[in-house]
């Protein structure tokens, strides 16, 4: 892949999660038609959908489109936005026990009155394709086999198809997030990285930031990582997506413009870790029923 980057006018080369992402959806799509030829049926994801957000509804359908796209059945299990625990444990608890469903999605954010973390540690390990169950991150920190989260996996992924190396280098997160900065900073320490975890409330930011040869904004701030807190020549991983007033379009976490005539390597926003998620997400769920089968 490393050959075929694009570069910024300024010579950063360009992760581009788009393209990235297209190729692992067609590797995808071609397992699953050699599943089919084999078992007589698609991979199957199912989305738990409760309540009515509109975010959650768009993301829902964008998955949907994506399996469609790759020859894998889905499924939208819906709930009330007055749904109860126990009614969306025991919609988990249905689909775990439905052996044609490959993976299980648990759309988030839930409605208030549902405790979030109870719901999700109902998914199946076997099933939890999404990678965010506390048993899954459990999983992750001891190095054991598990459906790594989709966002941070699709860094892993993309660094990977770049040819860029992990192993040996100092990697900075700055972002502590359940379902990104925390299991991205474990999955590059488990690739023997060097690895620091920080924040919007660190003291003196750049200098931690300016050690990494791997920097991964991942806080949620519009443009935090600026050029001046960004070591020559390290790969910069953009994974924030912000609104701000009086801008069109997703803003990321990184001042794209001034970074990438420092960095060797950057994600553009859009296009670049954004793609990546619903790919490993695809890349999951095959994986998933392709376990499944063997141990039938």
């Amino acid at each position: 892949m490393s050959g075929q980057a694009g570069s910024s006018p300024a010579g950063a080369v360009l992760l581009d999660g788009t393209a990235t992402a297209r190729a692992i959806r067609f590797e995808v799509a071609a397992g699953v038609e050699a599943f089919r030829a084999a078992h007589g049926r698609a991979p199957h994801l199912a989305a738990v959908l409760i309540g009515a957000d509109p975010a959650s509804e768009t993301y829902v359908g964008m998955k949907q489109k994506a399996c469609g796209w790759v020859g894998m059945d889905s499924s939208v299990h819906r709930l009330g936005s007055d749904a109860t625990q126990a009614e969306a444990e025991a919609l988990v608890e249905t689909l775990n026990a439905n052996p044609d469903v490959s993976g299980i999605l648990v759309q988030h954010p839930l409605p208030k009155q549902l405790h979030e973390p109870a719901v999700l540690d109902r998914v199946s390990v076997a099933k939890d394709i999404d990678g965010i169950s506390r048993m899954s991150l459990g999983g992750l920190i001891n190095g054991e086999p598990g459906f790594p989260s989709c966002t941070p996996a699709g860094i892993i992924e993309l660094l990977d198809r770049y040819r860029l190396p992990i192993e040996g280098r100092s990697a900075v997160v700055v972002g502590r997030s359940i379902i990104l900065g925390k299991p991205v900073a474990m999955m590059l320490l488990n690739r023997n990285a060097t690895v620091t975890i920080c924040h919007s409330r660190t003291p003196d930011l750049a200098a931690v930031t300016r050690r990494a040869d791997i920097l991964v904004a991942a806080v949620g701030r519009a443009e935090l990582i600026g050029a001046d807190m960004v070591k020559p020549g390290a790969v910069v991983i953009d994974a924030g997506y912000n609104r701000v007033p009086g801008r069109s379009g997703d803003v990321g976490d990184v001042a794209f413009e001034g970074v990438r005539g420092v960095a060797s390597h950057i994600t553009p926003v859009p296009g670049g870790v954004g793609p990546m998620t619903i790919a490993m997400l695809l890349k999951n769920t095959l994986a998933a029923a392709e376990a499944a089968a063997r141990a039938r």
